[in-house]
């Protein structure tokens, strides 16, 4: 399977096995998560209930690649926030956005907002 950056509302959806879990399986080898994304996804576990330490254990599983937020990445994501502000993208939408686009690769997530902003980006919808 071809690379491809995950929001967390994709791997969240596959940890959880929830509805869109099965169109995130096979990108998950190759995936790559901004580690804003990787936070909001261990903040999830937590607001359920489930301990961190089980959530960094399972996520560590799957191999998924998380890429540091530098710089030159909270730049990308400043600058897609005029595309993206009307539409109610969070802080943590676009930085996943700005990985994607850093790296040319497509974006996997459940947020359907994100088709709309106009970014030259190949966006994949879980479900």
């Amino acid at each position: 399977m071809r690379s491809c950056v995950l929001d967390a509302s994709a791997l969240v959806a596959f940890l959880l096995d929830e509805p869109g879990a099965e169109s995130v399986a096979p990108y998950l080898r190759a995936g790559l998560i901004s580690s804003v994304n990787y936070t909001e996804t261990l903040t999830r576990f937590l607001d359920l209930g489930k301990p961190l330490a089980d959530a960094v254990i399972a996520i560590g599983r799957l191999e998924v690649a998380v890429v540091p937020h530098d710089a030159d990445l909270a730049a990308v994501a400043t600058s897609l926030r005029p595309a993206t502000r009307t539409l109610g993208l969070s802080l943590a939408d676009r930085c996943c956005l700005a990985l994607a686009v850093s790296r040319r690769l497509p974006v996997l997530t459940g947020d359907r907002q994100w088709q709309k902003a106009g970014i030259d980006l190949e966006i994949l919808l879980i479900r």
